[in-house]
């Protein structure tokens, strides 16, 4: 029997398996939210399949998406990844990776995980909504606007608030998995 599937994904192999395996389920290792927040910010402006299509590659620039070692990129490492055609090489964006890795330890250092930090916002626990079709979904919320603040004011950059809501998706802080799909109950 076939598995209904949120409409976003259905089609393309690669997304079903991103939305069947990851989306939506809660992420607490601050490695892997991490990883999740440098796509988003990557992703800014364009189609989520474009990054996931280029993820293997973000992994490889980027040193396995290792914050310690972002954080300590130098001129050269980030000259030589804007020359990388796997990524995508918007500089302000690159830039933003290295600060945003030494935000996101300082962050860590505050609170003893980035994931004590973010949970917090959410009481540890995952908003699960009531998403008929993934069309309603909203591309923000009240929420998201006060972790986009917060995170500025903490010194990130690229992460307003529909970028934030999109990681909040992704990490599964909300559940927006359609009501009728297989996941919905899942995660």
């Amino acid at each position: 029997m076939e598995k209904h599937r949120c409409g976003w994904c259905v089609g393309d192999s690669l997304y079903e398996a991103y939305h069947d395996e990851e989306w939506g389920v809660p992420v607490y290792d601050d490695a892997k939210l991490f990883e999740f927040l440098i796509l988003e910010t990557f992703q800014a402006g364009l189609s989520w399949i474009t990054v996931l299509r280029k993820r293997e590659n973000f992994r490889n620039a980027f040193d396995n998406f290792d914050y310690k070692k972002i954080a300590n990129y130098n001129e050269k490492k980030i000259e030589s990844l804007l020359k990388d055609a796997g990524i995508i090489r918007n500089k302000l964006k690159v830039n933003a990776t290295v600060s945003n890795a030494q935000a996101f330890m300082k962050i860590q250092d505050e609170f003893g995980s980035f994931s004590h930090y973010i949970w917090k916002f959410t009481n540890g626990k995952p908003i699960k909504n009531t998403i008929v079709n993934y069309k309603d979904a909203p591309a923000n919320t009240e929420l998201s606007n006060t972790i986009s603040k917060d995170l500025k004011k903490r010194g990130f950059k690229f992460v307003g608030t529909t970028v934030v809501y999109a990681h909040m998706q992704a990490t599964g802080m909300v559940n927006d998995h359609e009501v009728s799909c297989f996941r919905y109950n899942q995660v």
